[in-house]
């Protein structure tokens, strides 16, 4: 899991102890598919997904 903090200071002006946190969360697997078939390629190209999921597919 990737953590990636970002403050924002909220204040206009000069106030530095006003300020906003936030936290951005990148989870990521990797599945390796030893010799795979059309089939299963094609399959993985068309699933149906959450918003915010992404799958990413690499053929060598």
């Amino acid at each position: 899991t990737k953590k990636e903090r970002f403050t924002v200071l909220i204040s206009p002006h000069v106030n530095k102890d006003a300020r906003d946190q936030y936290e951005l969360r990148t989870h990521k697997r990797m599945m390796d598919i030893i010799e795979p078939t059309d089939k299963t390629v094609d399959a993985l190209m068309k699933l149906d997904l959450s918003a915010g999921v992404d799958v990413q597919i690499k053929l060598n």
